[in-house]
């Protein structure tokens, strides 16, 4: 069975597509679902979990791969064009549908368990204007416009700014907090331009880290979504140096090559200047970028490698699935996520009772948090598969 579903799998793979491109955005989508689901917040094994503050793990080089993705994949849509379209209705229409989507996945959600709950005051009072979704929007759209508006050697140019701006601006900017105190170049949790900038704009109530002190902020925030710019361009840049080549098999080897090389000095530069400028995901800081731009171009050479290259492309074909209906999977997992913690159980949430019966007995308290992650991933790759067999691919 599982051969000719494999089969099936790469027959609807329309013909010239690079499979990497898929597959790479099916491995970024499917772990943010793993990392996004455990059985229990309090038994995540540590290489699926975000660094508390400093430095980074595995988990961490997961939303800016699906950054890097959206870049690489806005430049190969144009195909062969010599120049991208100026900006208009459609990119806007399709950034907010984005932003809407991250919004309605923050009002999704009700407590029953709680007699006077009420979700205007919780979730549209309080509603948290940023998210996972909103900052693919924002950066999506600002990457349209320069994408449309640079030469390759501009985009570069943009890439480099977007990387170091807001960390220049967060060394040498003063701030204040409401007692008069005055603050500059700090990186601490709550004390950081950028989350002077968030609770100034926003207010604290609608940040996700709403009780930080001296001031709330968002690991999504404003000017934390520039240097998330620098990683959609990488991605861009990537997909740039892949058009200029004549798709023979040597430019090919050529191209992996590249991606190889300069994903290792990415990452090997980024890891050395962290000593001076630390890793952080939250603050999105240049060493960020560049270490999870260099595993980026890594794991891009060697999928491209694989699959377009050698065409070992069996083992790998089941993250197509997942890869062509990226968001939509997104979805699916926010929502029902949700509804685990919704739907009651007794006196505990539907997802509790599930952790405590049935997984932390035969697995243990992590591998059980992982068994549930794993089991939610197979349940939504059922669906996504039949998506995917009927051609239907949901476009925002």
């Amino acid at each position: 069975m599982m051969p000719n579903h494999i089969s099936e799998i790469l027959a609807k793979l329309p013909e010239g597509r690079l499979m990497s491109v898929d597959l790479l955005r099916g491995l970024a989508i499917a772990a943010m679902v793993l990392v996004n689901n455990p059985g229990s917040w309090s038994f995540v094994y540590a290489p699926l979990a975000h660094a508390e503050w400093n430095g980074w793990t595995p988990t961490d080089v997961i939303f800016p791969l699906f950054l890097f993705v959206v870049g690489l994949s806005m430049v190969l849509a144009r195909g062969k064009a010599q120049a991208f379209p100026a900006v208009g209705r459609a990119q806007w229409i399709r950034a907010l549908k984005l932003f809407g989507l991250g919004l309605f996945l923050a009002v999704f959600f009700y407590n029953f368990r709680v007699a006077d709950y009420s979700w205007l005051d919780d979730r549209i009072t309080h509603i948290r204007w940023l998210g996972v979704l909103q900052r693919i929007a924002l950066v999506y759209l600002v990457s349209s416009y320069l994408l449309s508006w640079c030469s390759p050697r501009g985009l570069a140019l943009a890439a480099s700014v977007c990387l170091v701006l807001p960390w220049l601006l967060m060394l040498t900017v003063p701030y204040s907090s409401d007692s008069g105190e005055v603050f500059r170049g700090q990186f601490l949790f709550g004390n950081h331009l950028s989350a002077w900038i968030d609770q100034a704009l926003l207010g604290s109530k609608h940040l996700y880290y709403s009780t930080a002190r001296p001031f709330a902020f968002d690991p999504e925030g404003i000017l934390t979504t520039v240097s998330a710019v620098a990683t959609c361009l990488l991605g861009a840049l990537a997909g740039l140096a892949w058009q200029r080549s004549d798709g023979s098999p040597q430019a090919k080897r050529r191209v992996a090559q590249h991606w190889l090389v300069a994903g290792l000095v990415l990452l090997g530069v980024g890891q050395l200047a962290s000593t001076w400028v630390p890793v952080n995901k939250a603050l999105w800081s240049p060493t960020f970028v560049l270490v999870t731009g260099g595993v980026s171009l890594i794991l891009l050479s060697g999928l491209f490698y694989l699959a377009d290259i050698r065409q070992h492309r069996r083992a790998l074909a089941p993250l197509l699935v997942f890869g062509v209906n990226a968001i939509a999977l997104f979805m699916l997992a926010g929502i029902v996520g949700r509804l685990l913690i919704i739907i009651p159980a007794g006196d505990q949430t539907l997802k509790h009772w599930l952790f405590a019966t049935v997984f932390q007995p035969l697995f243990g308290n992590y591998g059980g948090s992982l068994a549930f992650a794993l089991s939610c991933l197979v349940a939504f790759y059922w669906v996504m598969w039949q998506m995917y067999r009927q051609r239907v691919i949901w476009k925002v």
